[in-house]
């Protein structure tokens, strides 16, 4: 799976597309998505009393709508694709609360079944295209593949960190610490000892959903739970403003990029 540089389709552009080069503010806007997705997931939930059935309808027509507006587009638009993320993100953690709390599947077997989901994606993605790479997110059909695999990556990564830290009762301090040193981990396979990118960008890219959702449990839930107590308003509100400043400068340095090419 050694395609990281894919040869790209005939006559079409760089720019064409559809996902953001993989940076530091990347990884940090990806990993606040994560922590926002779970705390207003609850927000909207718990706190505005909306319900899971409502949350998760309000959320899944707010999703397609974005989602419509992103296959459209013709290029990587930075506050188009990071609405989009962040709006999967709370739908993904929707799609497990709603397995747990709604038809009390354990936790443990949807974090298998979203896995072998997840790799379904994968196999079925690379026979087609034979490539993963998301520096060749250039065609519907694998912008399609692409939006499938990270509604997966997030509902195993609810799943898988939800599991840890209340199902097997470690924590989400314990839950944290775990999947930042797995992910460490990642990046020390990747740099060090030169394993192939793309396997290990969407190893990483798996593990910052369980990494901030637990983050966000651990600020935002009460220090009876576990927590520092936070609240998941004041929690949300302090990720979403950071996400919108990095998401603001990304926009305005993609303005400055066909003149600086």
């Amino acid at each position: 799976m050694t395609d990281c540089n894919p040869i790209p389709h005939a006559q079409t552009p760089a720019w064409l597309n559809k996902v953001p080069e993989v940076t530091l503010i990347f990884w940090l806007v990806k990993m606040m998505s994560t922590t926002v997705g779970e705390t207003a997931a609850d927000y909207l939930n718990a706190d505005l009393h909306f319900g899971l059935t409502a949350t998760s309808i309000v959320t899944g027509v707010l999703l397609a709508g974005a989602l419509a507006l992103q296959l459209r587009a013709s290029r990587y638009i930075p506050s188009l694709y990071w609405l989009v993320v962040l709006l999967v993100s709370v739908f993904g953690t929707l799609i497990t609360d709603n397995l747990t709390d709604k038809l009390d599947v354990p936790l443990a077997l949807s974090t298998g079944v979203f896995g072998l989901a997840l790799l379904a994606t994968f196999a079925i993605w690379y026979a087609r295209e034979r490539t993963l790479s998301i520096q060749s997110i250039d065609t519907p059909t694998r912008e399609t593949f692409y939006w499938i695999a990270i509604l997966f990556t997030f509902a195993l990564g609810t799943a898988a960190g939800d599991w840890i830290a209340e199902s097997l009762g470690l924590g989400f301090a314990f839950s944290a610490l775990l999947f930042g040193g797995l992910i460490a981990a990642t990046a020390f396979a990747r740099f060090a000892l030169r394993a192939d990118s793309v396997i290990c960008f969407w190893v990483a890219y798996v593990l910052t959903r369980p990494l901030g959702a637990s983050c966000g449990d651990l600020l935002s839930q009460s220090t009876d739970n576990g927590g520092l107590g936070l609240g998941t308003t004041g929690t949300s509100a302090l990720f979403l403003a950071v996400i919108v400043g990095l998401v603001a400068y990304l926009s305005a340095a993609q303005t400055r990029l066909p003149a600086a090419s």
